[in-house]
């Protein structure tokens, strides 16, 4: 029996440990050695094993958990995750400042500077003072749940300290040390694996983990930087920054209060003089305005803040030799250059690939194989060449010549005349082939784990696939591929289970993953929310499709021809039979809204709490329709920020129009 004195000794560990945790972790000045916190660790795990009813999501004990998740749901976020806008040079800093003093007209403003971390986004909810939910940034209105793996994070507390705050959510970034990330990268050569291109990246793809104890592994750290509740008084965002470090969380040192424009400038400077030494990536300074009440006054512009700017920092450079030039061919037949160069570090990670683009800036930029060029990364991220250095060039230097065959198949290329692009237009030719398995199970489409590049090639070249439907015939398959080398029962049902996974991803994934040339994830969700299914959609005219709101000409004539293709006809077909979901599901939350059933509206301008698409789903899943044009049939014009013509036209046939307080009202 659990007596009140056994409760009162787990809560003394509990605190004893998260007091550890954080001297250790925030503050860097921890006041006990390991062995004593590994006593306390194990004293209080032994107590909840003898007592499983001890056991409490914010038990330190319960940072990892023992199972893999099986999938991430999605969270959506309470406010908005808005981006913010960027400016490159103090031109534009000064712009956004006039801007705000022209909305707060002679009101007396000033600034919060902080660090522009170059890590990953996350949302932390807090209710009666205990951490709920965690989840990425995603598409600023909807996140990945990632809780159990930011509770393996230490320095992010799992309850509150300060009874007088219970519920909360708290916004930061995720991030890996330099030292941490060349580490990883260290350990990885040593055991022959793949290297990780940069520190931001891999702390995206450790939040990503299904296995919480893999990320437990991982060094990953933790910057709050906005706190928001009702249960404290904050009237600028600096003393949600003191509250922060109050309820003990880690909070970056370096931000400071500008008075004006002018010591933004100087603070921005002063970072970037030694951004180099600090133990993390940096890629600018954010600066918002201090007063929340300003702040509020200003609003935001689609989906950015007007309170707010990044103010991004020079992309970083290096000079290498450019060594040889080769060719990659994509999944569309898009042959893309690539420079092959001698390694050199920059900006965090070792570079010694580069993309060029296109023939065309080859051409330009007259890059030559043995050329000493200067690369930077665009936004810390992408190398790219920027620059040759012609006075380094070789006297028996040539330019590189245009392809004529493709680099892989050997099939003639094609260049269509309103396209920088060569094509290989040999459907069956096997860079096209893998790069359609890699696109289909990648992660924004299918998210297939377990069918990585090498796998896929291995299954293709034993003939178990040819196209992207004969991933859900592997199961057909199971004895044979457990007998192969490499795997084994375990690897094997695995992917299997994931294969049959992905079975319920909605339709716009899996008209990403068809991989139609020109749709990207944006235009395959404007398709899933204007057509509803495959059939419509494939049905559709040419006409019908570009009438579609941000659906341009050369978007809907490759979506027409791929549809119209027999061999891609014969594909949806052998989707459809493996059970793949080729609707829209309605959404249920505004269900039969007599406010939008039978009606049709037409929306115009920029939405604050809303994408058009959002605003679009909710009107038709309350069976209102949304036209792209207005008429006499139009019920409702929905105007927001920067209406156009459709506005004047509804004015002039009388048609009524609604602001966004009206709508949410229908709502």
């Amino acid at each position: 029996m659990v007596t009140e004195e056994i409760r009162k000794k787990a809560r003394i560990l509990r605190d004893k440990i998260a007091d550890a945790d954080y001297k250790y972790y925030v503050l860097a000045e921890p006041d006990i050695d390991d062995y004593k916190y590994d006593m306390l660790f194990k004293e209080l795990s032994d107590l909840e094993k003898q007592f499983p009813e001890l056991v409490t999501p914010d038990s330190p004990t319960q940072r990892v958990s023992g199972a893999p998740a099986k999938e991430f749901r999605t969270i959506e976020h309470r406010i908005p995750m808005l981006s913010l806008s960027n400016s490159y040079n103090f031109e534009e800093l000064n712009d956004f400042d006039s801007r705000v003093r022209n909305i707060l007209g002679g009101e007396k403003y000033e600034y919060a500077c902080e660090l522009k971390f170059d890590g990953i986004a996350v949302s932390l909810v807090y209710e009666n003072g205990r951490l709920i939910s965690a989840a990425t940034r995603g598409d600023g209105f909807k996140g990945d749940d990632i809780t159990q793996n930011i509770k393996t994070i230490r320095s992010i507390p799992l309850n509150f300290p300060d009874a007088k705050i219970s519920d909360a959510e708290v916004r930061g970034e995720v991030f890996i040390k330099k030292d941490d990330f060349l580490r990883i990268n260290q350990q990885q050569e040593a055991k022959g694996g793949k290297l990780f291109a940069n520190a931001r990246n891999t702390a995206a793809g450790t939040l990503k983990l299904k296995d919480s104890r893999q990320v437990a592994g991982r060094p990953l750290n933790f910057f709050a930087y906005y706190i928001f509740t009702s249960q404290a008084r904050l009237s600028t965002h600096l003393d949600g920054i003191s509250l922060l470090k109050k309820l003990k969380f880690p909070v970056n040192a370096k931000y400071a209060c500008a008075k004006n424009i002018d010591e933004v400038k100087k603070f921005c400077d002063s970072v970037e003089a030694e951004r180099d030494g600090l133990p993390y990536e940096i890629d600018g300074v954010v600066v918002k305005v201090n007063s929340l009440t300003q702040q509020e006054t200003l609003g935001t512009v689609s989906r950015s803040p007007r309170w707010a700017i990044a103010y991004k920092f020079k992309a970083k450079e290096a000079v290498t030799k450019l060594e040889k030039i080769v060719l990659q061919v994509g999944r569309t037949g898009a042959v893309t250059p690539v420079a092959i160069m001698q390694p050199v570090f920059l900006a965090g990670s070792t570079i010694s690939r580069a993309t060029l683009h296109n023939f065309d800036e080859i051409k330009r930029k007259d890059i030559r194989e043995g050329d000493y060029v200067k690369i930077e990364k665009g936004g810390d991220v992408i190398p790219k060449v920027t620059e040759v250095l012609k006075d380094k060039r070789s006297p028996g230097s040539k330019p590189y010549p245009l392809p004529k065959v493709c680099p892989v198949c050997g099939h003639k290329l094609e260049k269509p005349e309103d396209e920088v692009y060569y094509y290989c237009v040999n459907y069956e030719c096997p860079a096209q082939n893998i790069g359609r398995f890699i696109h289909f199970v990648g992660r924004n489409s299918m998210e297939i784990e377990g069918l990585g590049e090498s796998i896929l090639e291995t299954f293709i070249g034993r003939g178990y696939l040819k196209d992207v439907s004969d991933i859900y015939r592997l199961k057909d398959h199971r004895d044979e591929l457990i007998e192969l080398e490499g795997f084994g029962e375990k690897s094997i049902d695995n992917i299997l289970e994931g294969i049959e996974g992905s079975k319920k991803k909605p339709f716009d994934k899996v008209l990403f993953g068809l991989g139609i040339r020109h749709v990207g994830e944006r235009v395959a969700k404007v398709l899933s929310d204007a057509f509803g299914d495959i059939d419509a959609l494939r049905s559709a005219s040419l006409e019908e499709i570009r009438s579609v709101n941000e659906i341009g000409p050369k978007i809907a004539e490759s979506i027409h021809a791929y549809l119209n293709d027999r061999r891609s006809s014969a594909l949806i077909e052998r989707l459809r039979e493996a059970g793949i979901c080729l609707k829209k599901e309605k959404s249920a939350s505004v269900a039969s809204n007599e406010n939008f059933k039978g009606r049709t509206f037409v929306l115009t301008g920029t939405l604050e709490k809303y994408r058009r698409e959002q605003a679009q789903e909710l009107i038709e899943s309350g069976g209102g329709k949304v036209s792209s044009s207005v008429s006499k049939k139009t019920d409702y014009v929905l105007a927001g920020a920067d209406p156009g013509s459709k506005l004047d036209k509804a004015k002039s046939l009388g048609v009524k129009v609604i602001d966004e307080s009206e709508f949410e009202k229908m709502l």
